[in-house]
């Protein structure tokens, strides 16, 4: 399926990225206490200080990724925040969250971004994004940027070649 995915810069406006999105945060607040959930709405994905990009086969809507900029004094310690990381049902384990992903470091990297960082659940309902993001070179961190420390969440980071 990879090889037909088109992933393009998105501006939030498509009603099957609205849908997509609407049933990212619903799975967010059945499995996380309100408290614990950290994922955006699409106002919130509309922010200058956040890149959005979709993958497509055809006319089918595969998934989706933002890239949120955490702006430094130093500009050194540039670093990216991946958020909204979401792939519809019909097109889990077909390869396009690696691709979405591989999407979001290339342009991470062309940004000299100095590392990229996210936050994910602990629960089990999580396990398959904490695998992938391990696969791709993520390791877990302290909390960063304005999270705090909660059992409900993990952190991950990966330092770039910014």
């Amino acid at each position: 399926m990879t090889n037909s995915i088109i992933i393009q810069k998105d501006d939030l406006r498509s009603c099957q990225v609205i849908a997509l999105l609407q049933a990212h945060l619903d799975d967010m607040y059945a499995t996380s206490p309100a408290e614990s959930v950290h994922a955006l709405d699409v106002n919130k994905l509309r922010q200058p200080d956040i890149l959005f990009w979709t993958a497509w086969q055809q006319q089918q809507l595969l998934g989706c990724i933002a890239l949120k900029l955490h702006h430094a004094e130093d500009i050194v310690n540039q670093y990216g925040e991946i958020k909204s990381m979401r792939t519809t049902a019909a097109a889990r384990r077909q390869g396009v969250a690696s691709a979405l992903l591989q999407h979001l470091q290339q342009q991470a990297e062309s940004l000299g971004l100095s590392k990229l960082c996210l936050e994910t659940g602990a629960m089990d309902f999580f396990a398959p994004a904490r695998s992938l993001y391990q696969k791709f070179g993520f390791r877990e961190c302290p909390p960063f940027a304005d999270y705090q420390l909660d059992p409900n969440s993990v952190f991950m980071e990966k330092i770039t070649a910014g």
